[in-house]
């Protein structure tokens, strides 16, 4: 005879797979958060702190750590590096992959499918497999230890990823629309900027914001293509100075939690923006 299953029995067998799926988040939560948190407070500590109690609060905080990283005209100049490369690279990415989307999904011409199966290639060779020969097109182009090589590098490796988010969303648009603004005596390029960039907004600014935090984060094409220290960007400096400062770690979780500082401001505001513009382009791709 088969025993009936009791009110709370029905109720864990409802609520437990949600437990379990909270208990799986919080334990990557956690992993993530307690670095975080331990290089924040080691900002705020000595480094005999550091080293004896990392993991405790720093009551009262220690201020001298962020004090000797803020008079530091180095780390300005690499924080003006930062935003002047990732700004450039951020118009650039938005722009050519905006008017490229917008020719493979809204125009027909000989060779169009060929053409964006080159674009989807580039999904194929990360920028570590291909760092050699962007390094020898560089140097022959003398584009090596200046900005405009980093910019010029991470546009390149951008665009693939980028007029694909762009061109599901363009063509979801309805044609009639664009029909009924050419009827009205609107131009291509009119359309182009008065009625299909407004609409692709949630979207243009997802691969915004997700193209500043790349950018902001990326290391290896400045460690390749720079040299000058005048040059370097913030997380090329953050490894310089970790080389330099490796014995004060105190001073070394400053630096850092100053470079991050900007990137998770950023984040803060820009979240809402990438989900929302992701998942409009997913809905109407």
């Amino acid at each position: 005879m088969a025993i009936p299953y009791t009110h709370s029995q029905n109720w864990l067998r409802r609520k437990l797979p949600r437990i379990m799926q909270y208990l799986i988040l919080s334990i990557f939560v956690l992993i993530v958060i307690v670095p975080i948190v331990m290089i924040v407070f080691g900002a705020l500590k000595t480094r005999g702190e550091f080293m004896t109690r990392p993991y405790t609060i720093p009551i009262p905080p220690n201020w001298d750590n962020i004090n000797k990283i803020i008079n530091q005209a180095s780390f300005w100049r690499m924080l003006r590096n930062s935003i002047i490369v990732m700004a450039a690279t951020t118009g650039c990415v938005v722009a050519f992959c905006s008017m490229a989307a917008f020719v493979f999904a809204r125009m027909e011409f000989r060779g169009k499918g060929f053409m964006f199966n080159l674009f989807t290639l580039g999904l194929m060779f990360p920028i570590n497999v291909a760092i050699l020969p962007v390094y020898l097109v560089l140097r022959q182009m003398e584009l090596t230890n200046h900005l405009t090589g980093v910019i010029l590098v991470q546009v390149a490796f951008l665009l693939s990823s980028n007029i694909l988010i762009l061109r599901g969303f363009f063509t979801a648009i309805p044609i009639e629309l664009q029909d009924a603004a050419l009827i009205d005596g609107c131009t291509i390029a009119g359309f182009f900027w008065n009625i299909l960039l407004p609409l692709a907004r949630p979207s243009l600014a997802a691969i915004a914001a997700l193209t500043m935090i790349i950018s902001w984060n990326d290391l290896l094409v400045p460690l390749v293509v720079l040299d000058s220290d005048m040059l370097w960007t913030l997380p090329l400096g953050t490894m310089q100075f970790q080389g330099q400062y490796g014995q004060d770690l105190a001073l070394v979780a400053a630096f850092l939690t100053l470079s991050a500082i900007p990137t998770i401001i950023f984040y803060i505001f820009a979240e809402r923006q990438i989900v929302s513009g992701l998942i409009a382009g997913a809905l109407k791709g």
